[in-house]
């Protein structure tokens, strides 16, 4: 078969011209029909942490940037972003904006390695969703901290290790975003008030025998820190004690007349460096 180049030359120019079309049609589709992006969510959307952590109540940054752009919601629900990205966002929309309640996560649970055991050899999958998914826990305490380390591999901020066979949050380094809360599958971890000087270290909810008999560091609900509270901010209940920040005056008497020394004396540090966005 003879070769013959006008051929090849009239092939790759129909192919040229029919691409060329196709490009000058994308390109005014693009321009009539295309949707303009907004340029204040733009901004406003720079200015958000990029974690998606959904403790502002949006599925992540992009949604709450465009809720706020709408005028619908506050600026100073980016609990990661703190005051500053919250002046940023109020400075961009013209709007006045409320100081950030400042808030920490904490493992309520001191079942450490001297305070109990462990009721069986667990062999599987190496995580705290796959133990409570299967055997709820291979703790002596069911409602203990399975020390697994989801919520470590979930925090963006690196704020969380383990230690004696449970979590600790190194309040330094957390941002407040919740993660870890969602993350973890016995629900012992919350967030409480960085000015807070009282905390709970257990999540326990048996009886006092039983929660003792399980962990010598439990709550046993005896409510001797109930009845000395003068503001009424601690309460027993489902046999665990429970304090509420918005009435506690931090006087601490729960913390001398605590059986069980579960109650704790805490000072939650402000975040050692600003989180960079990670747009």
């Amino acid at each position: 078969m003879e070769f013959n180049f006008i051929d090849v030359l009239i092939a790759f120019g129909v192919v040229a011209a029919v691409g060329l079309l196709l490009g000058v049609i994308l390109s005014l589709i693009s321009h009539f029909f295309g949707v303009k992006e907004d340029e204040t969510v733009k901004k406003v959307r720079e200015c958000l942490p990029g974690i998606n952590c959904g403790a502002c109540g949006y599925k992540g940054c992009d949604d709450y940037a465009l809720a706020l752009a709408k005028g619908n919601v506050k600026a100073n629900l980016c609990i990661p972003g703190a005051d500053d990205v919250a002046k940023q966002v109020a400075d961009i929309l013209g709007i006045e904006v409320e100081k950030i309640k400042d808030v920490v996560a904490f493992v309520h649970c001191n079942g450490n390695c001297n305070a109990t055991e462990k009721k069986a050899d667990y062999e599987g999958l190496l995580t705290c969703k796959a133990v409570s998914t299967l055997y709820k826990s291979h703790e002596a305490c069911k409602y203990s901290c399975l020390g697994l380390g989801d919520c470590a591999k979930a925090c963006p901020n690196n704020a969380i290790c383990l230690k004696d066979g449970i979590a600790h949050v190194d309040t330094s380094r957390c941002l407040g975003c919740k993660v870890c809360v969602a993350t973890c599958p016995k629900g012992i971890i919350s967030m409480v008030p960085q000015h807070t000087e009282a905390v709970v270290m257990c999540s326990n909810k048996e009886k006092g025998a039983d929660a003792r008999k399980n962990c010598t560091n439990a709550c046993i609900g005896c409510k001797k820190c109930e009845k000395v509270c003068p503001s009424g901010a601690i309460t027993v209940k489902d046999n665990l004690a429970v304090i509420d920040y918005d009435k506690c005056t931090f006087c601490l008497a729960c913390l001398e007349v605590c059986a069980t020394n579960c109650i704790h004396k805490v000072e939650f540090p402000d975040l050692a460096e600003p989180f960079k966005p990670i747009n």
